[in-house]
């Protein structure tokens, strides 16, 4: 399934301690945990129909520049969010 990245809006879930992208039936998700002034992403889920569309990168930069704002520092258990992480150097300073 091809999707408009431009056209989805990343929902911050409290109650349920994530971030998600609501497409149709499916959810994609960075869920977390807060403790301590640190965030720990545990999970990243994109569905497979929605793979291939940057969905992963788009809902983890949006986790990740919400714990800047909040003054968080990142443990990025999620290999996915580690990678990322890895990759975009402007969020090295957010690691725990």
């Amino acid at each position: 399934m091809k999707i408009d990245r431009n056209s989805l809006e990343v929902l911050h879930q409290e109650d349920l301690s994530r971030f998600a992208i609501l497409i149709d039936e499916y959810v994609a998700e960075l869920d977390y945990r807060i403790r301590d002034g640190v965030i720990t992403f545990t999970h990243t889920g994109v569905p497979r129909a929605l793979e291939g569309n940057g969905i992963g990168s788009l809902i983890v930069r949006a986790g990740l520049d919400y714990a800047r704002q909040q003054g968080y520092k990142v443990v990025p258990l999620c290999s996915f969010v580690d990678a990322y992480m890895q990759r975009k150097e402007e969020y090295a300073d957010l690691r725990a």
